[in-house]
């Protein structure tokens, strides 16, 4: 088994790297006219998309904040979901759940780690 440092060390140098090559790549793409212009067009056109979804969206406006209270709902619920797993997987006990197919779920967990 490798060494979990090493492993870490491996993943920095390789995110090094990719930012490096990147960054390279970017830079070549500011230097490009044809990418300038085509760049300017596609804000022009996100603008006008912008302009038309709000001019749309100001027409649903009790659907939209239905829909703001349904997001809230379905990330608490996934949250909670989430903390009964958990109890439930340090319980010893089986995490699964089904949905109306008769389909089986099982959990995923993963393990991440933030500078501290």
């Amino acid at each position: 088994m490798q060494d979990l440092q090493e492993v870490f060390n491996r993943i920095k140098e390789s995110q090094k790297k990719q930012k490096d090559i990147n960054s390279i790549y970017k830079d070549a793409l500011e230097g490009s006219q044809s990418y300038q212009e085509t760049n300017d067009k596609l804000k022009a056109l996100r603008e006008k998309k912008k302009s038309i979804e709000g001019s749309i969206r100001s027409d649903f406006g009790s659907e939209f904040t239905k829909l703001e209270g349904i997001k809230m709902d379905l990330k608490t619920d996934k949250e909670l979901m989430s903390d009964i797993a958990m109890s439930q997987l340090m319980k010893g006990q089986t995490v699964e759940v089904k949905d109306e197919y008769e389909n089986d779920y099982e959990p995923i967990f993963s393990v991440k780690f933030k500078k501290s």
